[in-house]
């Protein structure tokens, strides 16, 4: 299986080279800027990759993600997507290229955080949010750019999943003022070089249960994503996420 890294210079991108050397697949280059890609092919188009390769692994930027459906829909590759911070349009062009391509799509690609978001989901249904109040906390280093963060976004999803209701509607990044019942409130620190820190807390007025995931290295995104990687080469097109790929 040939992979090829979109954004093979950045950080991500530099962490899943030896990830997909390691994992038997061959690595047939990427698309970046700058230094630390010497030992790839770099290719000039995300075009071009798409088509030297069996499947894209995506971790860019988000004004980047519109194009990057169209060529790998074009190419009919595959798509390990990563990048964060979508609005509603380019969700929307990603569902529209899975309609043409298998794309495993995911806010984050440890096992532990795919495990976390089903134990969200299942916490949502089984705590009433009359009584249950759900907050999210995230922690990140100084560059990162979305807040919340993709991964607390998938958590608020969750627990809104469980609970029967509309994410948008309940969600709440503004902290000011009282915290209304139903509502599910995040809130992001960012500093230093932390790798990624998430904490779900349902808080009642006589108990609370915590929920904590904490990566210490980025490989276990990289290995992640290399996992779905080959999960998802030769499936049938559709928009996959890291459960599937677990299967849980």
């Amino acid at each position: 299986m040939r992979i090829g890294i979109a954004g093979i210079s950045g950080r991500m991108g530099q962490m899943l080279v030896p990830a997909v050397q390691n994992s038997g697949a061959t690595l047939i280059g990427g698309v970046g800027h700058g230094s630390g890609t010497a030992a790839c092919t770099l290719f000039a188009s995300i075009a071009a990759l798409a088509a030297a390769s069996d499947v894209v692994i995506d971790f860019t930027r988000a004004d980047a993600t519109a194009p990057h459906a169209a060529a790998l829909a074009v190419a009919g590759t595959a798509w390990v997507l990563g990048t964060t911070g979508l609005d509603s349009a380019t969700q929307q062009d990603v569902a529209q290229a899975a309609d043409r391509i298998p794309i495993v799509q995911a806010a984050n690609f440890s096992a532990g955080v795919t495990l976390l978001l089903a134990l969200a989901e299942r916490l949502g249904a089984a705590l009433p949010a009359a009584a249950y109040d759900a907050e999210i906390l995230d922690m990140h280093h100084r560059q990162k750019i979305d807040a919340p963060s993709g991964t607390a976004l998938a958590l608020g999803a969750a627990v809104a999943r469980g609970r029967g209701v509309d994410f948008a509607q309940v969600a709440r990044t503004d902290r000011s003022g009282a915290r209304g019942a139903g509502e599910i409130g995040m809130a992001a620190l960012r500093g230093g070089q932390i790798v990624g820190e998430h904490t779900l807390s349902f808080t009642a007025g006589s108990e609370q249960i915590q929920l904590t995931h904490r990566a210490f290295d980025r490989a276990v995104f990289a290995e992640g994503a290399v996992r779905a990687a080959h999960w998802v080469h030769g499936r049938s097109p559709g928009l996959y996420g890291m459960a599937e790929v677990l299967g849980v």
